[in-house]
């Protein structure tokens, strides 16, 4: 029973409850950024670049000619899918680029405030803390000025 105890107590600990929902988050993100680039960037690309449709560029291995992808997998041939390749590419960096700024937000509201100016200073003859404005040491009577 110690095992399963110490599982439960694990599985409920922040830390545990903070990755799962991370990596839930992170799933569903990722469908979103699939769907941004292959049903909204890609498009366009393909548009400027002459109507080539990314998701359609392969290499057949077996030599033959087929019109597209979908075909070629039909009669599963092998293929090289270098435009899928491409997608995926242009999916992670806008995925690094997300998480990039989501941690320069965290790091900037983690940043210390500027350290306040000094009320205290050290007496220079005896080494004790005294009042920034003291002109007289309290504790060796020196004088300051």
């Amino acid at each position: 029973m110690g095992i399963i105890s110490e599982f439960k107590e694990f599985a409920v600990k922040g830390n545990a409850v903070d990755m799962a929902v991370g990596i839930i988050i992170g799933a569903a993100f990722g469908s979103i950024v699939n769907s941004l680039v292959n049903d909204i960037i890609m498009p366009p690309i393909g548009m400027l670049t002459g109507g080539i449709n990314f998701a359609d560029m392969f290499i057949a291995l077996d030599g033959e000619a087929y019109a597209s992808l979908a075909e070629a997998q039909a009669v599963s041939a092998p293929t090289i899918n270098y435009g899928l390749f491409i997608n995926a590419v242009i999916s992670f960096i806008i995925v690094a680029f997300a998480v990039f700024m989501l941690v320069r937000q965290i790091n900037a509201l983690k940043r210390q405030p500027a350290p306040l100016d000094p009320t205290t200073k050290e007496c220079p003859y005896c080494k004790e803390t005294i009042a920034i404005g003291a002109i007289k040491c309290k504790h060796c009577t020196a004088d300051l000025k």
